[in-house]
């Protein structure tokens, strides 16, 4: 293939990903994959390797790709079937997050795999929203090892029936469960569509090409990183159950472009549900060097042939099943992102941002014993986004979502007429970004008035420990959650009444440099709408 040929075939393969996606989203029944679009969809090879994806949610993806090799080398594949999990030591992340997986077959011969992944609201734990509080995996919801939903494409309705009837709302989920088999249906057939206009030799000719590309452009970016050691260290504020301060430490030893990510130091697994599987923690990693990379890079595995990754058995960031991991699917992998900033700041201090908020805000919700304004049991599950953080050529931006997730805030109108809910403020919290010669972006001030008794789960981080500044700029300001305008800790379940009110403010971003640099020559840059803070 010539660059031209190459350059249309990994943007076919992309496109198979968002068509997916597209798919996924309006077949969707529930808020949280139709609206807040938490979902992701990938192409793998017929060795589980990843040969593209739609820039959905790093945290999905990145664990697909580090883990999808070892599932697919489980199971005896034929064609029609799909196969579903959930289970966090067996190539998943959390509980809510459900992969659905599909192979490709051509005359035969199995060519590779679609699949996708979509958060769901309700995975059957006892706490509504299904983000409890939790010590064990056992209850954070039901466990779903790899198990055949289709087989040679038929359903399998005794194993659609057994989850679902775990399920508060059933009949929600099902759509929802519906949906990711035909957005894996239409990946099939467009999956089937390239490989017959390419030719099945030319196809995996063009795999092979397309990682040797990605790879060549990952080590041209890599290479600019000065050879060394670099280590940083951050800590969680608490796991929920009494334990505060939990150190995650990384080395990052470079050499050409070969790069070790090493998180010897880091806490041994904690009571709470802040620990991460492995395939977790390679999400962040890969997040962090992925940015670093030209724009044009495909997401293929050749990109990550260079980063290698070691982290501890049976430590916070590589815990060994029975421990809860329920918050590090979201708190923890982007506290590990800061920690690898902080450690590549010491190397590429140019490209390198001030800590951004370092929390999904997590907020799981639901009816207390069916007692709702419809007489019908909900989950509902949300994250709030807040300020990211300055970086050399730019200020952060305000109320956004950063880093580990991808996902849109569910519209106003869309809660209020689903839930019994009433959204009394959202807004940008002002003068909460760390101030420097670039200012961190702003967080968010979200206020709920609950019309039901509800049950709340919040999970939240840098309640504590505030956002870091860089290069001299201050830290962005801590976040505050207030039950009817009263502190409540960062990770909390609570029992609520009609007319109860929760305000979440989130965390702003960091400031990079002394607001008084530019005295001593440093120039001032304006932000353009075309710059980015990388």
């Amino acid at each position: 293939m010539d660059s031209i040929e190459l350059s249309i075939f990994a943007s076919r393969m992309q496109a198979i990903c968002d068509e997916m996606g597209a798919v996924l989203r309006r077949a969707a029944f529930s808020p949280n994959i139709r609206d807040r679009l938490d979902y992701s969809c990938a192409v793998f090879d017929r060795q589980g390797a990843l040969c593209a994806q739609a820039a959905h949610i790093p945290v999905h993806l990145g664990s697909m790709a580090y883990a999808m090799a070892d599932i697919v080398g489980q199971i005896d594949w034929q064609a029609g079937d799909m196969v579903m999990l959930n289970d966090p030591y067996l190539g998943g992340t959390h509980l809510p997050d459900v992969t659905v997986i599909a192979p490709l077959f051509v005359q035969q011969t199995l060519y590779g795999f679609i699949a996708n992944r979509a958060h769901h609201a309700d995975i059957g734990a006892e706490s509504p929203g299904s983000m409890p509080l939790s010590r064990t995996l056992a209850e954070e919801g039901r466990v779903i090892e790899p198990v055949h939903l289709l087989r040679v494409g038929v359903l399998d309705q005794s194993v659609m029936d057994e989850l679902l009837a775990c399920l508060r709302n059933p009949e929600q989920s099902q759509g929802d469960f519906s949906a990711q088999i035909s957005a894996n249906r239409t990946g099939l057939a467009r999956l089937l569509e390239l490989i017959e206009a390419t030719g099945c030799t030319e196809y995996s000719s063009a795999l092979h090409e397309l990682n040797n590309y990605a790879e060549k452009l990952a080590r041209s970016e890599l290479n600019k990183i000065p050879d060394g050691c670099y280590s940083y260290e951050d800590v969680m504020d608490d796991d929920g159950m009494g334990n505060r301060d939990i150190v995650i430490r990384a080395s990052i030893t470079v050499k050409g472009h070969h790069i070790e990510v090493d998180f010897s130091g880091t806490a041994a697994q904690v009571e709470g549900n802040i620990n991460c599987p492995l395939s977790v923690t390679a999400a962040a990693v890969y997040y962090v060097f992925r940015c670093l990379m030209p724009d044009n890079t495909p997401a293929c595995a050749g990109s990550f042939r260079s980063i290698n990754l070691h982290a501890p058995l049976a430590s916070m960031v590589n815990a060994v099943r029975p421990a809860a991991v329920a918050a590090g699917n979201v708190e923890t992998s982007t506290r590990m992102v800061d920690v690898i900033c902080g450690a590549l700041a010491q190397a590429i201090p140019q490209r390198i941002p001030a800590a951004s908020h370092g929390s999904m805000n997590n907020l799981a919700m639901g009816s207390t014993g069916g007692n709702t304004t419809t007489g019908q049991a909900w989950d509902y599950y949300e994250t709030i986004g807040g300020g990211m953080g300055a970086g050399q050529h730019g200020g952060g931006l305000s109320a956004v979502q950063t880093h580990m997730t991808n996902t849109l805030n569910t519209p106003v109108e869309v809660l209020e007429m689903q839930f019994p809910i009433r959204l009394h403020r959202y807004a940008i919290r002002r003068g909460s970004g760390g101030k420097g010669q670039r200012r961190g972006g702003d967080g968010l001030v979200r206020e709920y008035e609950f019309l039901a008794p509800t049950s709340v789960t919040l999970l939240t981080e840098r309640r504590r420990n505030a956002p870091w500044g860089l290069q001299g700029g201050e830290s962005g300001q801590k976040g505050v959650n207030l039950l009817n305008n009263q502190p409540l800790p960062g990770k909390v379940s609570l029992q609520l009444d009609a007319g109860d009110r929760l305000e979440i403010q989130t965390p702003g971003g960091g400031g990079w440099g002394s607001s008084t640099m530019h005295r001593s020559g440093v120039k001032r840059v304006s932000m353009t709408p075309d710059m980015k803070c990388v």
